[in-house]
């Protein structure tokens, strides 16, 4: 008689099931731990400061497990070649826990060995994935592989940093990746949203315009190059407007009226509306008229958090063999995970006395929105496919 495998099981069967439950924990931990961090209720060692923890777990921890889960599973349909699963999947699993646990023990391991742990998940991610695209030459594919390594470089500079080897590159760190997450995140709406209208809306044909989707990347890159650089100004604002106008354009083109009956799909378009008013506020923020935490916070609680709750969602659903329609626990997830980006991002513009009472809403929003997605997505993850196909 064979034994099983330990990490046989349907949580280990491709990329988007592990990590989209990471994702989900982690959104959950992460900001509880922050909460008690910035209230001073709890003084915890760690390998990095307070704020650069929170930037960098939120950012290379709960960002980039929904990434991943991605990446693993579009990859696999993409070029019709396996991705990670099983023993595999789980050890890159675990390797990207170790690296939001292992900064905790700062006083029992070394600085270095915390480092390349942390380090060493995306260059490997980006290996695994490149396999499949290069054997199939879908080339078009290796830009996430690009984006992946410059991620990493990012996270290069956090830890250059803190190691000692160079001094004030964190914040360039920083910048680098939330910039290369929002092009990836461009780069993937346009493959997956004018899809998913099409499946979701009966009748529906969207049209895409090549050369706006173009300007429309172009522009965006270019406002994040122009922070690597320092350069703010009339030409950061002139930029990021055109970045804003050129987004929304391609938005409105895609845009149908029925979307507003299909939460899966209306959630995907607030995500991507919350990147276009992080422009327009980057915008405001070259003149110093707001803080430039407000907009950074607009393209990453607002645009990513809302986008990427949306796509596991949606990914979820269809690579279970499931119906494409939210539960109405998720529904009211999706409208949380909006409110929190409003608690934290536009009403400390409109009512800045009200600061800390706000954050304390943002905060509250968004664990409600992830403890209703484990909640529902939990089980889901974890068992086999309702059509019994294989994943």
């Amino acid at each position: 008689m064979k034994s099983q495998k330990i990490f046989d099981t349907p949580l280990f069967g491709l990329g988007f099931r592990v990590f989209f439950a990471l994702a989900g924990l982690s959104a959950l931990i992460l900001i509880v731990l922050w909460n008690a961090m910035f209230k001073d209720e709890s003084i915890i060692n760690n390998y990095f400061t307070p704020r650069y923890w929170h930037a960098h777990e939120m950012l290379m921890g709960y960002s980039v497990a929904v990434i991943t889960g991605f990446l693993l599973t579009a990859v696999k349909n993409w070029t019709g070649k396996p991705t990670l699963s099983g023993d595999k999947l789980a050890a890159l699993a675990l390797l990207w826990l170790y690296g939001r646990i292992l900064p905790f023990y700062a006083n029992a391991l070394p600085d270095a060995l915390i480092a390349l742990i942390d380090l060493a998940f995306l260059p490997i991610l980006a290996y695994q994935i490149s396999k499949p695209l290069i054997s199939t030459k879908y080339w078009q594919g290796l830009i996430f592989v690009g984006l992946l390594l410059l991620l990493a470089l990012g996270n290069g500079l956090i830890h250059s940093e803190i190691l000692g080897l160079s001094p004030n590159t964190a914040e360039k760190g920083f910048q680098l990746i939330i910039g290369n997450i929002i092009i990836l995140t461009l780069i993937i709406i346009s493959r997956v949203l004018p899809y998913f209208i099409e499946r979701g809306l009966s009748g529906t044909l969207i049209i895409k315009n090549p050369l706006l989707d173009k300007l429309s990347i172009a522009s965006a890159a270019l406002v994040f190059v122009l922070q690597l650089k320092g350069i703010s100004g009339d030409l950061m604002a002139l930029t990021a407007i055109i970045a804003a106008v050129s987004n929304a354009l391609r938005l409105m083109g895609w845009y149908v009226q029925r979307i507003w009956y299909v939460p899966l799909l209306w959630v995907l378009y607030a995500g991507y509306s919350w990147i276009i008013v992080a422009f327009f506020l980057t915008a405001l923020s070259a003149y110093a008229w707001i803080s430039t935490s407000i907009a950074i916070h607009a393209f990453t609680l607002g645009g990513i958090g809302v986008l990427t709750l949306g796509m596991m969602a949606r990914v979820s659903l269809g690579h279970t063999g499931r119906a494409l329609k939210a539960s109405n626990a998720i529904v009211f997830a999706f409208v949380l995970i909006n409110f929190a980006a409003v608690f934290r991002v536009l009403f400390p513009i409109l009512m800045p006395n009200w600061y800390n009472f706000l954050l304390y809403s943002s905060t509250l929003a968004w664990l409600g929105a992830f403890s209703l997605f484990i909640f529902v997505y939990a089980p889901i993850l974890n068992s086999p496919r309702i059509d019994n196909r294989k994943d």
